[in-house]
């Protein structure tokens, strides 16, 4: 619940920093390099330098262009919509579609998408598994679940944790931070895990979201310390509860991180799609690299 301003000329947010004018009660340490006035995530705008609210940039206050030539834009880049959490939902009803499937169909729907690398399934008197060609098992392990507890604690960090981010990045770049941090996951295991060993479940992308949620809390200069011990605990879990794919955690993390970086870090003007598509496109590669090192591998 978003708290009451502090003070008429700069209400204070969380953590102490000043409140967003548009949004009292959203801290930030970002202001409007014409009006000065504070400004959140969802009001920054692009500009030469640093950047401007919705209100100068329809009014064009200096900026040389005439009002509404700037679209309001997210930290990232990305355009702001009018759901910021659309990407979200359709994620999250997605999970839970497969694991009413899982419930309905039982191992044999399970069995079908699980991540595996190589194995032989009795029922199907075939082997199966990402190095017979299923390589489509690498990306539906990411959405497949069978225990009530694993799909409740994913969803509800894919919730905590994602609404933010695709908010701050824009649709399409979270998106892609989500499925290749998924990927990732998914490649580390195959890569690291014995053949016949199945792992499932979004646990690598919402890895991916905990490492990006780190690298724009910090471009925000937000305190770190909840985040860290929301990390701390989930390492913990991942090290010593036995059956996790520790491997899809790390490999999420890492990735996610990484991709997070590249992401609000681009430098500004034309070249900032580029090396945000460049960064994407290099953790992507490393992840099919390591499939098709672990496939030759093992066949």
């Amino acid at each position: 619940m978003d708290q009451a301003p502090g003070s008429p000329q700069e209400p204070q947010g969380t953590h102490g920093l000043p409140s967003c004018y548009r949004h009292p009660g959203r801290g930030t340490g970002i202001s409007c390099t014409r009006c000065e006035r504070p400004i959140c995530t969802d009001c920054m705008v692009d500009a030469s330098v640093g950047f401007q609210c919705p209100e100068c940039v329809r009014t064009g206050a200096g900026t040389g262009h005439a009002p509404g030539a700037n679209r309001p834009r997210t930290i990232a880049g990305g355009a702001i919509a009018a759901d910021p959490r659309l990407v979200t939902k359709v994620i999250l009803a997605i999970n839970i579609v497969m694991f009413g499937l899982a419930l309905g169909l039982k191992e044999e729907f399970v069995h079908r998408f699980t991540m595996i690398g190589l194995a032989y399934d009795p029922r199907l008197t075939e082997v199966v598994g990402v190095a017979d060609g299923e390589w489509y098992r690498l990306a539906t392990a990411m959405f497949l679940h069978e225990e009530i507890w694993h799909v409740f604690f994913n969803m509800l960090l894919l919730w905590w944790l994602g609404g933010p981010l695709e908010e701050a990045l824009g649709r399409v770049r979270y998106l892609a931070l989500y499925l290749i941090s998924g990927l990732a996951g998914s490649a580390l295991t195959y890569l690291l895990e014995v053949p016949p060993q199945g792992s499932l479940g979004a646990s690598g992308a919402i890895y991916g979201l905990l490492g990006a949620t780190v690298v724009l809390m910090r471009r925000l200069n937000y305190d770190l310390r909840p985040i860290a011990v929301l990390i701390g605990i989930n390492l913990v879990i991942t090290f010593f509860w036995q059956g996790i794919a520790w491997q899809a955690h790390i490999g999420g993390l890492v990735a996610g991180a990484v991709m997070a970086y590249g992401l609000v870090h681009a430098p500004q003007g034309k070249r900032r799609t580029a090396v945000q598509f460049a960064t994407c496109a290099l953790v992507l590669l490393a992840a099919v690299g390591a499939v098709v090192i672990r496939t030759a591998s093992i066949t």
